[in-house]
Parts: structure tokens; sequence; C-alpha cells
């Protein structure tokens, strides 16, 4: 029926009404903690580009999970920073890596949170590409997958409760499964980074990591922004491959994306809101441009709105605060 007899308004006349039909939930049951670890004795490094977000220690981040745990985040995703790096990214698959470390003595902290690891080369080659680089200067995609596979096993042996293969070669999601599987590990999910585009807006994690590459870019394996058809083909590739969830990554440029992902897959899907973005909030928040709290909570919930069932972010600890 028309106006009069229907008014919109009648429903947001006040919180607990506005509360009652609300149609997204967003939650810090919701939320996954990025994390950056570093090899060191009690350290904390601030990232420049990033305010807010630093570099722990192992120590340091055994007290950074804790306080992530306490405020009701189920989830952090770990990546490393090594102190040293080679052509073939051996500290990837380093029993004794700076991440197989840090997965031990969190879970050995805190054993109810989950712990998952980011499964990728360029934090540890000396070139910063994703795979192993050929004379002639392409990624060799195979030989890549093989690598991948034994960085995966490295963390599921150390105790990771997941692990998130973020390199866009094909195929290794289902090299990655038959590895887990083959090893003992068939109880380990994969955190697909299933839609990972080319994107200007990871500029501060490069910092963060030391990852960017020494030459050329990732174009040849990310995917490019204009295409959504390709990202939507290649969730379904991973699912058919044995992912368990799916990612969008980043979040906010593609909220189409995870959209689309959700609805052809049905699969639970993650969204990665990323360094830029936060970076931009942040920056606009200091600037006194905008509200931080309320664009933060707005933002997150409409990556929910969009589709997806997790969201890493690292507003997560402030988020979560605020939501409680």
């Amino acid at each position: 029926m028309a106006f009069p007899a229907t008014r919109m308004r009648r429903l947001r006349g006040s919180g607990l009404l506005r509360d009652l039909v609300r149609e997204t939930e967003l939650t810090a049951a919701h939320l996954v903690y990025p994390m950056f670890v570093e090899l060191g004795t009690d350290s904390q490094t601030p990232i420049a580009t990033m305010p807010g977000v630093e570099r722990f220690s192992i120590s340091r981040a055994v007290e950074e999970a804790g306080d992530a745990a306490a405020a009701g985040i189920p989830a952090i995703l770990l990546f490393g920073v090594p102190i040293d790096k080679d052509e073939q990214g051996s500290g990837a698959y380093d029993p004794e890596g700076v991440v197989q470390l840090s997965v031990r003595a969190i879970k050995e902290a805190h054993p109810d949170l989950v712990v998952m690891t980011d499964v990728c080369l360029c934090a540890y080659t000396s070139h910063g590409h994703c795979g192993v680089v050929r004379a002639d200067g392409r990624i060799d995609n195979d030989l890549s997958l093989e690598l991948l596979a034994r960085t995966a096993i490295s963390h599921a042996e150390a105790g990771a409760d997941a692990i998130a293969p973020s390199d866009m070669m094909d195929g290794r999601v289902g090299a990655l499964r038959a590895q887990l599987d083959a090893e003992g590990h068939a109880g380990t999910p994969i955190v697909a980074y299933s839609a990972k585009f080319a994107s200007a807006f990871y500029g501060p994690f490069r910092e963060a990591a030391g990852s960017a590459p020494a030459f050329g870019d990732r174009r040849t394996y990310q995917l490019d922004p204009a295409n959504a058809e390709e990202a939507v083909r290649e969730a379904i590739l991973d699912m058919e491959e044995g992912a368990d969830i799916v990612m969008v990554k980043p979040a906010l440029a593609y909220l189409d994306v995870i959209h689309r992902v959700k609805q052809a897959t049905g699969m639970p899907v993650a969204a990665y809101n990323v360094s830029g973005e936060y970076a931009m909030i942040k920056a606009a928040a200091a600037a006194g441009y905008i509200d931080e709290r309320s664009t933060v909570l707005e933002t997150l919930t409409s990556i929910r709105r969009a589709g997806a069932d997790i969201v890493i972010t690292y507003h997560a600890k402030d988020a979560a605060e605020w939501l409680r």
C-alpha cells in the first residue's frame, strides 16, 4: 500500500524499534584481527602508514592475541616479517620461522583462539613476488605450488587452526588440500584468497610486511579490478579444489564482488578490509573530516551487508570495544 497507509518512518522512531528490524548484524564474532609478527626480543614496531598497527615480537604477539580474545574477537590472521630473504622464500617454510614459532607460542597461551596463517612467499623472497621467479622474469606457477604446500604443512604442524593461501597461483588450493590430507592434516581448513585483486589499496601493508615487489608488479597473477565475473569463476574453482572459506580482497571497492561470490557459491565468504582502506579512515579521522567510530562501524556493516560472513580488519579491536 502507498502513502499514507504505508509510512516507512514508523519503524525508525526509536533505537529499540530500529534494533528490532535491523537486517544486518555486526558483532565481534564476525571479525578477524590481522597481526604482523617479527623476530626480536620484546619489540613493538609502529607502522607509520597504519596508525595504531604495529609489528610485534613473538612475546608481544602473545599478549596482543590475548587482548583480542578478551575483546571477543574469535580469530587472528598472522603475517610473518622475516630477518633474512632469498630467491626461494625459504623462511616461509622453515619449521623455526617467525610464523611457525608465533603459532606455537600463541596456541600454547590461548588454545581457544582461532589462529589463521597467511600462506605466501612474497614477504620471504628477495624479489618480493608471491612465487618462484624464472630466469626470464616470469613467475613459475607449478614450482611455486610445491613451496606453498611446504609452507602450509609447516604452519599446520606448528598448530595453525586454518591456513590462508594468498598467492593467487593457479591450482594452489587443490595442491595444498592434497598435501595437507596426505600428511595428516585433513581437518585443517583452507581460507582461500579466491578473488584477490591487483589493487592500489595494498600500499601500507607492503610497508608493514616488507613485501613490495623489487621489479614489475603482480598483475600476471592477481585479478584485474574490472573483472567481477572472473572473480566469481576463481571462487568457484577454489570451492571445487577444496576451499572451506573463500575470500574477496579488498572489500570496500568490491562489495558487488562479495555479493556475487556469496550468491554463486553459497559458501562462507570472508572479505579483507585492507590496509589502504584502514589508512584512509584513520587519516580522515585524524584530520577531523569524519567521526572514526561511526565510519568504521558503518564500513564493517556494509561489508557484512554485501554478503561477507567474516570480516578481516585492522579495526577489529576498536570495533569490538565499540560494539560491546
